[in-house]
């Protein structure tokens, strides 16, 4: 297994698939989100779930406490990872944004790029944004703020040892996500969106409009009934609609 073995849930993608799927999770979380996606896409796909460290089995590693840093390290993981086989993204908040960049990255490069990418609970603008401040509060306040944004799944808040797992994490990637800059940037692969009617991190009713202007080949954006985590009751339609257009951009079927 390669170095950036550690990076992926599962560390080998299923050989038989003839399409990749990297998904990357919300601020605080490893692969739990997606624990559903194995089991929902069809067997052509393989997802893999990223996790990042000081989370899970990378629980001793450092924590990245930088957005560009954090880029630079998953852009090494994914390119040392990737076979001759078509790849996508799917990213949940942060792992919106990472995934968003990455992406940009990768196609400023030259170089091997996604067939379609899936931007879920985020978008560039009309967002929240935490700030670094926000990121170093004291614990309980820490803990209300997120349950009254509703930024965390419920079951969370209620265990302690839950807690004490996810916080130092969380904390990290507040402070990562508190240094995000739009520049405007546009992909020029497929983007499709996804995202929960009540969402309390959207701070404006038209905020996931704006990915119309950050790809040419924009598909349109999905909504469903739910908060911020609608993505856990809707996980069986989110990943159908996804894999649909995915078999479409990445095998042409």
């Amino acid at each position: 297994m390669s170095s950036a073995g550690q990076w992926f849930h599962p560390a080998e993608p299923s050989p038989d698939a003839t399409v990749r799927l990297f998904l990357l999770p919300h601020a605080g979380s490893g692969a739990i989100i997606y624990r559903d996606w194995e089991r929902l896409l069809p067997p052509g796909i393989a997802p893999q779930a990223v996790t990042l460290p000081g989370r899970h089995n990378r629980r001793e590693e450092p924590t990245f406490e930088e957005f560009d840093p954090l880029v630079d390290a998953l852009h090494d993981a994914v390119l040392n990872d990737l076979d001759d086989r078509p790849f996508a993204f799917f990213g949940h908040c942060l792992g919106a944004q990472l995934a968003f960049r990455l992406t940009l990255r990768m196609e400023a490069e030259g170089g091997p790029s996604p067939a379609l990418i899936g931007m879920s609970g985020w978008s560039p603008q009309g967002f929240f944004q935490p700030t670094e401040e926000q990121s170093r509060m004291p614990e309980p306040e820490l803990i209300e703020w997120i349950k009254k944004l509703g930024s965390f799944p419920a079951e969370i808040y209620d265990n302690p040892e839950m807690l004490a797992l996810v916080v130092p994490a969380l904390r990290a990637d507040l402070r990562v996500a508190a240094q995000y800059v739009d520049d405007g940037g546009a992909v020029t692969c497929p983007l499709a969106s996804y995202g929960g009617r009540s969402d309390p991190l959207q701070e404006h009713p038209d905020a996931m409009t704006h990915w119309a202007g950050r790809s040419p080949s924009y598909l349109g954006h999905s909504e469903y009934q739910g908060g911020h985590f609608y993505i856990d009751a809707h996980a069986q339609s989110v990943t159908a609609h996804f894999a649909a257009r995915l078999r479409r951009f990445a095998t042409g079927r």
